[in-house]
């Protein structure tokens, strides 16, 4: 089965270049692209594609505000931001409006197939700064917690939840732990099922908190 995307990049040069990477690979087919917010808000809930690739600066209303309007009336599809901004106020924003992924636009080819595919299974891929930002953030709104997570979680799974808080995807901690990538999807499984999170978001909110 194929999974399906939109791509949402004002540049022709980097829309263009993604969809055509993309479609070297038989795992993906790219339904459209757009250069605005305002074509794809019209499209996006009509075409109902797994992914949405969301950039942010897009001329008019920005990505972040096309995702807040769109997720509502999107019905399954999931929503990545691909974007050269990697500060706080940013990605914040965009997870808060309703993106599950975040990945700047350095990113390597391998590892966009990778997040793409991870998204796609369940996951919240992005950038290891990303990630990092996202811990120093939790750590620094507060350093108590109700029930330390390392009591919680096994050893192996408080090993996964600190790869995950480094913005490793699930192959990359596959590979470092030399175990399956099925392996560290069910250990992923279980960490949200004792933690009662939904994504690696929430996750690393629990864990640093």
């Amino acid at each position: 089965m194929s999974i399906s995307l939109i791509i949402v990049e004002d540049l022709d040069e980097v829309r263009e270049g993604l969809k055509n990477f993309l479609a070297l690979n038989p795992e993906f087919v790219v339904l459209d692209t757009f250069k605005t917010a305002e074509e794809a808000m019209e499209a996006i809930p009509r075409l109902q594609a797994d992914i949405v690739i969301m950039d942010i600066n897009l001329p008019g209303v920005n990505g972040i505000e096309c995702i807040r309007q769109t997720a509502p009336k999107a019905g399954r599809t999931q929503f990545m931001m691909f974007t050269v901004y990697e500060n706080d106020e940013k990605v914040f924003e965009a997870l808060k409006a309703g993106a599950s992924g975040y990945l700047l636009k350095n990113t390597g080819l391998v590892n966009i197939i990778e997040a793409l595919k991870e998204l796609y299974e369940g996951g919240s891929p992005m950038s290891s700064n990303i990630a990092r930002k996202l811990v120093r953030n939790f750590q620094h709104e507060s350093s108590k917690s109700s029930a330390p997570v390392a009591e919680t979680l096994s050893s192996r799974e408080n090993e996964i939840l600190q790869l995950l808080s480094r913005g490793l995807l699930y192959k990359e901690i596959a590979d470092q732990l030399a175990i399956s990538t099925s392996t560290v999807r069910q250990h992923i499984h279980r960490i949200y099922e004792k933690l009662h999170v939904q994504n690696r978001t929430e996750a690393i909110n629990k864990a640093f908190r």
